[in-house]
């Protein structure tokens, strides 16, 4: 009876553990899992994003009300998505086309996403590439995107701000 109190403790207790760790490397890799935002005194709607350990800017929004994870590309020029989540996101693959990556050129589908939310910046109409070499539910946020934001730097603070 005493030893199996025991492994079962142990067992609880490393169960527990394994929760803990897993939310802390879950914020070290996406600090910004529920973004900071705030509109100014003159009504123009501001994100504060924090950089994570790997020094990018990574932060949860949606596409046409799918949760997603942001992860931000200035080198990016259309936002690009992975296929699972643009079948879920309700999109359409448009005219095929080639796009250069770090991992080399492939083949991308133009779409457009209807709305995409970031803490308080709403965006209408998004041009997109469908990338089916991507994988998981991170979506690259890129220049078709970002172009429409006012974005500074400063430290390890990156602030979006949409002028109405």
């Amino acid at each position: 009876m005493g030893h199996g109190m025991l492994i079962i403790s142990f067992a609880l207790g490393l169960g527990l553990l394994t929760l803990l760790f897993d939310g802390v490397l879950d914020r070290q890799a996406n600090p910004n899992q529920d973004p900071q935002f705030r509109f100014t005194d003159t009504g123009v709607r501001e994100v504060v994003l924090e950089r994570n350990r790997q020094g990018h800017y990574v932060a949860d929004g949606t596409i046409n009300g799918i949760p997603v994870t942001f992860l931000l590309d200035t080198g990016a020029t259309d936002v690009a998505i992975p296929d699972s989540v643009a079948r879920a996101a309700g999109l359409s693959a448009g005219y095929a086309g080639q796009a250069s990556t770090a991992n080399g050129v492939v083949t991308v589908y133009s779409t457009s996403v209807e709305e995409l939310i970031l803490g308080n910046i709403v965006l209408q109409d998004v041009a997109a590439s469908i990338t089916s070499s991507m994988d998981g539910n991170t979506i690259l946020l890129g220049m078709s995107a970002l172009g429409r934001v006012e974005f500074t730097q400063q430290g390890s603070t990156l602030t979006l701000r949409q002028h109405d």
